[in-house]
């Protein structure tokens, strides 16, 4: 319905025109009269009598608050020129009740007015007619009673009255509020839109998951996730599932499985042993798999058992060969760059495994293989493999022209394979030997030949690089292995730390040499990658056994008497213990490793303050640096205490 126009005449003021009256005696009689001040003077005979009273009003004037001259149509509606919406509905002001005798209306009443009955008795009331409406057509509606009325009731399109026609629904825009909703209209809402929740993840798929979050990046030799279910979709491969149990098994390492972990390893291993398995590139990765987590949780015997049987088998199926990738890829080079990564994965976890237990040769350093080196993670994962390089042109790289660009993962390999050359030095008994120089000589040049990208550990987008994290610290570690039995540090008081290999005895001397120099330096560069933007548990547990070994050098350089940056090795003690606490979670061995760590840390200290008690020793030393080594001191025993309880516990639980 539109509304009453702004530019029609209102009756303020002085003004000329005229409206017609209503008669008392019928709706349709009219006379003249004249405006005056805001009111209607009547020009009947009887000018002293008063206006007569209109029953009620039309929707335009009733809507405006105007006075209505109750006529068919009303007076303003004429000159308004809205005739078509001039109507008449009863009011219900002043309803009482039906009255004694609704059929005999007093005489001379108007017409208009509502009767005091349910059903006024209009002569053109009909079943089919609106009794609401006055002088309306009959409709296609239901009479409705007096009770029942409701003035906001939509006129139906069969009215014979020219009504705007209402715009639809669906083409009104509607903009729902919450916060002015009632709370009977909030839980209608709510029951008829549930919010759906996706289902609860299993273990097997959270422990998938957690592989891939956790592990991959540290051993990226299996297929990206993507490419993986792809190919479990085909349902081609016969060892794929050998592969998912061992991935099923890793990640469980990493969620709280509970007896599950074991149930998923004996799963694994079964179907590695089954009957009538296999031997193919999938086989070994499941192996791989086994024997890192075999070897993270203190099952060192049984993850070296596993490497002979994968070794043994890798090279029966010509895994070492450049022609394995072609003709086991299907065409898809990220397959071939997948069966290239296996090898060279075998190929540093046995020499790692060799170099930090000194248990095992490291094989695989013997064998002769023309396997090209991996590319990029990240052309790895997009599936961008650029055509690979061989050994050949990376340790010709600085006597050719060309300026070639190697990967990440070939530094790694090329420091797996520097750690395989110091095992196989022979036994040096003096310090100035010429295989310890020769040696030295490997490890400063691949340290000076780094690309400017690759002297850290952050990839162009300042996210870390765990390929060139794992190839700093086999760099440094082998600096340690290199030159701590040469340098003059006494291993006497750390021998209980032997978690990862044996203890191996070296005589302290008078003064710092360069083998110490080279020793120190290389464990304080282990302790600064633990300082990493990122959670330790991420990295590979073979930095385990690193962060052990540069503990063993900070714990025989502090079990000396008098040494000049005693805090500063306080601070790199404590960051070793805190990492490998951290790595606790996930890894048994960090959890022996920590608490011999630990443990020998707490015997030095205890030593060096019964030494503090000896006048002598403060010689040299001002009331302040008293004070702030005892406090140090104090700081170093609480942590501690509160560690050796928290392994209390922990063991207990196990």
């Amino acid at each position: 319905m539109e509304p009453f126009s702004p530019e029609a005449p209102h009756c303020n003021g002085a003004s000329s025109s005229s409206s017609p009256a209503v008669s008392s005696d019928s709706p349709g009689t009219a006379t003249s009269g004249t405006v005056r001040n805001g009111s209607v003077a009547t020009t009947t005979s009887q000018s002293s009598a008063p206006p007569p009273s209109v029953p009620a009003a039309c929707l335009p004037c009733r809507t405006k608050h105007l006075k209505c001259d109750g006529s068919h149509p009303c007076g303003r509606c004429t000159a308004t020129g809205i005739v078509a919406e001039c109507a008449y509905v009863a009011s219900r002001r002043g309803y009482k009740g039906p009255r004694r005798n609704p059929n005999n209306p007093t005489p001379g009443a108007n017409p208009n007015k509502r009767h005091a009955s349910s059903s006024p008795p209009y002569a053109e009331t009909t079943p089919d007619s609106c009794p609401m409406m006055l002088g309306h057509a009959p409709v296609t509606m239901a009479t409705p009673s007096v009770h029942a009325f409701n003035p906001s009731i939509v006129l139906s399109d069969q009215s014979q009255l020219s009504f705007p026609s209402t715009p639809s629904v669906a083409s009104i825009p509607v903009y729902r509020n919450n916060y002015m909703m009632d709370s009977t209209a909030m839980a209608l809402a709510t029951q008829a839109a549930p919010s759906i929740q996706p289902p609860a993840a299993t273990l097997p798929e959270r422990c998938f998951e957690a592989f891939y979050h956790y592990f991959h990046a540290g051993h990226p030799f299996v297929l990206p996730k993507r490419n993986l279910l792809e190919l479990l979709k085909c349902n081609s491969e016969p060892n794929l599932p050998v592969v998912m149990a061992a991935m099923r098994y890793i990640g469980s390492l990493y969620v709280d499985a509970g007896p599950a972990k074991a149930r998923f390893l004996d799963e694994a291993i079964q179907l590695c042993y089954a009957q009538g398995v296999r031997k193919d590139g999938f086989l070994i990765q499941a192996l791989l798999l086994i024997i890192i987590g075999l070897d993270g949780s203190c099952e060192q015997a049984k993850a070296r058992e596993l490497l002979a049987i994968c070794e043994r088998y890798a090279i029966e199926i010509d895994l070492n060969k450049r022609e394995f990738a072609v003709m086991h890829g299907r065409g898809d080079p990220i397959m071939e760059e997948s069966w290239r990564r296996t090898w060279w994965d075998l190929y540093i976890c046995d020499g790692m495994i060799a170099g930090v237990h000194r248990v095992t040769n490291f094989l695989l350093f013997d064998i002769m293989t023309d396997v090209g080196l991996p590319c990029e993670e990240e052309e790895y994962h997009k599936g961008c493999i650029p055509s690979p390089m061989s050994l050949e042109e990376f340790d010709d790289k600085e006597f050719l022209d060309e300026d070639r660009e190697f990967s990440s993962f070939a530094y790694r390999v090329a420091a797996a394979r520097n750690l395989g050359r110091l095992m196989r030095m022979p036994n040096v008994m003096f310090p100035d030997a010429a295989e310890v120089d020769k040696m030295e000589a490997h490890l400063s040049n691949w340290r000076m030949h780094l690309p400017d990208n690759k002297r850290d550990d952050l990839d162009p987008n300042c996210q870390l690089d765990e390929m060139m994290f794992q190839a700093h610290f086999i760099t440094h570690a082998c600096t340690i292995m290199l030159h701590q039995p040469l340098s003059q540090l006494d291993s006497s008081p750390v021998q209980a730390v032997n978690s990862c290999a044996p203890h191996r005895p070296v005589r302290s001397g008078d003064q710092y040499n360069a083998h110490t120099k080279h020793t120190v330096t290389a464990a304080y560069e282990i302790s600064k990658m633990v300082t990493q933007a990122v959670p330790v548990t991420s990295h590979t547990h073979f930095f385990t056994c690193v962060v052990t070994l540069s503990s063993i050098v900070h714990l025989s350089k502090w079990a000396l008497y008098m040494i000049e940056d005693e805090a500063d090795l306080r601070q790199q003690i404590r960051l070793n213990i805190g990492a490998l606490n951290k790595l606790s979670k996930v890894w048994k061995a960090a959890n022996t490793a920590w608490g011999q760590v630990k443990g020998v840390a707490q015997e030095i200290y205890r030593q060096k303050k019964a030494q503090q008690i000896t006048p002598a020793f403060w010689v040299g030393y001002t009331q302040e640096q008293m004070m702030t080594s005892i406090q140090a001191d104090e700081s170093i025993m609480n942590e501690f205490n509160q560690g050796l309880i928290a392994q209390v516990g922990v063991t207990q639980a196990q």
